[in-house]
Order: structure tokens, then sequence, then C-alpha cells
């Protein structure tokens, strides 16, 4: 899996949440047609629509659901994973800093 794939998956997962490209767009921090064309990539990769679209709605076909189903506790899982252990950086270089001791070198 690369980078690009968790960003489709994640993209995929805020449409389905809001229901909407557009807020999904907001939300993502990227153009509602970018999100649209990647969603329909990851739809051709696997060959199964993941969304139903009307001109007035969105929402998550049965394989979507799914997806779902799987997609939002792992993603929740990584961004845990990722929070800890910037907390556990940022506590570490606060410990350091304030153990640093710096001693004068006479000449």
């Amino acid at each position: 899996m690369q980078l690009d794939d968790l960003n489709v998956l994640a993209a995929f997962l805020a449409v389905a949440e809001e229901r909407s490209f557009t807020r999904a767009a907001k939300r993502v921090g990227v153009s509602r047609s970018a999100l649209s064309h990647a969603v329909r990539g990851l739809e051709e990769r696997i060959g199964v629509r993941l969304l139903s679209r009307t001109t007035r709605s969105v929402a998550p076909t049965d394989a979507g659901e799914q997806l779902l189903g799987r997609l939002r506790p792992a993603l929740g899982d990584v961004a845990s994973v990722l929070d800890h252990i910037a907390e556990r950086r940022e506590r570490a270089a606060g410990l350091d800093y304030r153990r640093l001791r710096l001693r004068r070198v006479r000449v």
C-alpha cells in the first residue's frame, strides 16, 4: 500500500461520512473535482461502485458500507498511533532539553 492509497481511502471516508463531495472537499482540503476523480479511480481500480451518486445526494452502496465498516477503525488506529508517536517525541524532546546542562569551557 502506498501513501496515495491512504489518501484515496481517507477521501472516500470523508465523502461517505459527509454524504457530499462539496463538504468532503472542504474537510479534506482539495477541490470537489479532485475528490470525485480520486473516488472514481478507487472504484475503477477495485471494480466495484462504492458510492451511489445522484445530482442531490451521495450515499454508500452495500460494498461502500462494507469498506466503511473496516476503514473507519483502521484509519482511526493509524491516526491514534501517529498522535501517540508525536506526543512521545514532544515529551522526550521536552525532557531532554530540561535535563541538558551546558558547561562553560575555559580557554
